[in-house]
């Protein structure tokens, strides 16, 4: 091979090989960026799902007080009946 047909083979096949590199090399920034608000966004699920998590368990616990709170109210007001009922027998 001669000089000639080496420069033609490099500027024939370099052009498409030097651009296949540069978009090979976008790509995988692209993707980097991809991965990085994935990561982002599975992390502010993940905070979401701890806050939510800890409303409901919050709201259970007022739930609990507040039945628990009734109930001794219902319980007093039958014990109350009952001592009424009792005295009329």
């Amino acid at each position: 091979m001669d000089i000639k047909t080496t420069l033609d083979i490099i500027a024939n096949q370099g052009f498409p090989i030097a651009l296949s590199i540069l978009l090979i090399f976008r790509i995988d920034k692209f993707m980097q960026e991809i991965v990085l608000a994935q990561k982002e966004g599975y992390r502010q699920i993940l905070e979401n799902t701890k806050e939510i998590h800890n409303t409901i368990t919050s709201l259970n616990q007022q739930n609990r007080e507040y039945c628990s709170l009734h109930f001794s109210e219902v319980q007093k007001e039958l014990a109350g009946v009952k001592v009424e009922l009792g005295k009329i027998e």
